[in-house]
């Protein structure tokens, strides 16, 4: 298996569990000072579990985007794959900032690290050649 391939299953197994992890604050997990930089400790209101489900449905559409670009899944997503792959790897670099500096914490523990294998993953995806 080539690296590209390697990394887009790495980056949708890591985007699953924060998938999990944002289902289960929409759900009422009282996990709230692990995201959004811990102002909403506890439960999630419900304001904010509808933005966690927005939230999940946006990494699955990445992932998809990657899984795409890396050829494993969704073929006809290809063509498109090869511009949208950077619009994920700018989000990821984003998510690794706003991790890092983020005042919880907890999150920056958790959740920075998670960032950073999203983000060379998707930059692997998206600098990878065909093999």
């Amino acid at each position: 298996m080539d690296i590209r391939r390697s990394a887009g299953i790495i980056y949708t197994a890591a985007t699953a569990i924060v998938v999990a992890f944002q289902i289960a604050l929409a759900l009422g997990a009282p996990w709230g000072s692990y995201a959004m930089g811990g102002s909403y400790p506890g439960q999630f209101t419900p304001a904010m579990r509808v933005a966690a489900l927005i939230q999940a449905g946006i990494l699955l559409g990445f992932a998809g985007i990657v899984l795409a670009r890396a050829g494993i899944a969704l073929r006809a997503w290809e063509r498109v794959s090869r511009w949208m792959v950077w619009v994920v790897v700018a989000f990821a670099a984003l998510s690794l900032v706003l991790n890092l500096i983020t005042p919880s914490a907890g999150e920056r523990m958790l959740w920075a690290p998670v960032a950073l294998v999203l983000l060379v993953c998707s930059l692997l995806v998206a600098t990878g050649r065909k093999q």
